[in-house]
């Protein structure tokens, strides 16, 4: 059912905080119109995790910069049976700038849904991303744009699958009645068959090899990098909680300096309060003494008079 499909598309599409919503509301008008069983696998499909909810954002949205990455993948898988160790170290290269920018699209994701973009989630969108990249040749692999959790890379028993298979070599044609004249000449063709046979056979178990000790390496990197998130993870709580303590110690000196404000500005108040008594009382002696000599003065006049 294409239409179907297209609903169930856009519902992996929509901000994480609407995909409840609109699962039911999808469900239910499956229902109405009879179909049931449907209705039923739209309700079964789960909520995204916030990881793998942002890779399927970088899916629908950012398909170039996604499908680079896949391509990086499949490069690498050719590198491998060829057993070219330069294309594969460019494949490699190739790979690690796309995971890169992949990274930095999906922060971006996160941020304008108003998520946190956390190390740790960053570190869980990589490694699906990288688990997604070794899919693209195995069967049974998650379906790109639908994700519901995150996705560890393939172990060593898909990985076989990267080398050519004894199903896919040249087989030898069918050995056609001979003459008995012709004995020595069929025996000395099935040696030399049996030898080339022997030989891809070595070359083949080679490159499975060389692909192992390659994931090896590459599950070696992956634990360290894990190792170095969590130690830095471990760092920013560490400066987080000094960051809080220091606005704590912040907006406890700002109080302190408004008290000692308040208390500066009552001492300064209480001082020209004394300074206006006194300066009232001398102005009012020299009223007094104004009025004693103006006193004075008229009864001098007078007597002189």
């Amino acid at each position: 059912m294409p239409k179907l499909d297209d609903d169930i598309d856009a519902l992996f599409k929509l901000p994480l905080t609407e995909f409840v919503g609109a699962r039911k509301a999808l469900a239910a008008g499956l229902k109405q119109k009879g179909l049931v069983s449907e209705a039923e696998g739209v309700k079964a499909l789960a909520k995204p995790s916030i990881s793998a909810w942002t890779v399927n954002q970088l899916y629908w949205r950012h398909r170039e910069a996604f499908d680079e990455l896949i391509a990086t993948g499949q490069r690498f898988r050719k590198a491998q049976v060829t057993g070219k160790m330069v294309n594969m170290r460019e494949a490699l290269d190739a790979r690690r700038e796309a995971l890169s920018h992949l990274s930095d699209l999906a922060t971006e994701a996160l941020r304008d849904a108003g998520h946190n973009p956390s190390l740790d989630t960053l570190r869980r969108i990589t490694t699906t991303l990288e688990a997604l990249s070794a899919y693209t040749s195995v069967s049974g692999g998650p379906t790109l744009g639908r994700l519901t959790e995150d996705i560890d890379p393939p172990g060593f028993d898909s990985l076989g699958s990267f080398a050519p298979s004894a199903g896919m070599t040249t087989r030898a044609a069918e050995p056609r009645p001979v003459s008995p004249s012709k004995k020595a000449v069929t025996a000395s063709s099935k040696a030399q068959e049996a030898a080339a046979e022997a030989s891809r056979q070595k070359e083949r178990q080679a490159r499975i090899n060389a692909a192992k000790a390659s994931l090896q390496q590459a599950r070696k990197s992956l634990t360290a990098a894990r190792a170095a998130v969590k130690s830095l993870e471990g760092a920013q709580k560490k400066a987080e909680a000094t960051a809080r303590e220091a606005a704590q110690n912040k907006r406890e000196a700002e109080e302190r300096f408004k008290k000692a404000s308040a208390a500066d500005a009552t001492l300064r108040a209480q001082s020209i309060a004394v300074e206006l008594t006194k300066a009232t009382e001398t102005l009012d002696d020299a009223k007094r003494t104004v009025e004693s000599a103006t006193k004075e003065l008229e009864s001098s006049f007078r007597e002189s008079a």
